[in-house]
């Protein structure tokens, strides 16, 4: 009995190590999107959710609201950086639900840039299609 209460406990333990280990792991993946979009890299960036999805099983919608670059989301990063080729991809990455969602300021995408004077970007003529 007490072989079988040790052995649980060491199991318990080894795996909270391997917990903390995969967030540190994804933090390191996805430690540089913010300049893969914007430097407009698309291939680079489609490799990085590809590994992310691979290594992870997450997918875009899994980590968007959890990412931020200089306060901004990635697709507003995307439209401030006139990264069309990325911008497109995101919003065609993400579930039309989640494009018209709210953001952390309370405000959809639509509305930013609108307010922002982005209203004629292609990223949001991409997103308007896209809704």
């Amino acid at each position: 009995m007490l072989k079988i209460v040790k052995t649980s406990i060491a199991i318990a333990a080894v795996s909270l190590t391997f917990s903390g280990a995969a967030n540190a792991d994804i933090n390191d993946a996805l430690q540089n999107i913010c300049t893969i979009v914007k430097t407009d890299d698309k291939g680079e960036l489609r490799k990085k959710m590809k590994k992310v999805q691979s290594d992870f099983r997450l997918k875009l919608k899994d980590y968007y609201s959890g990412i931020t670059c200089g306060g901004n989301s990635l697709i507003r990063t995307a439209m401030l950086s006139n990264a069309v080729e990325t911008g497109e991809l995101l919003v065609k990455k993400m579930p039309k639900g989640d494009l018209t969602t709210p953001e952390q300021d309370g405000k959809t995408l639509q509305q930013w840039a609108t307010e922002n004077g982005l209203a004629d970007s292609p990223i949001t003529a991409v997103l308007n299609e896209r809704i």
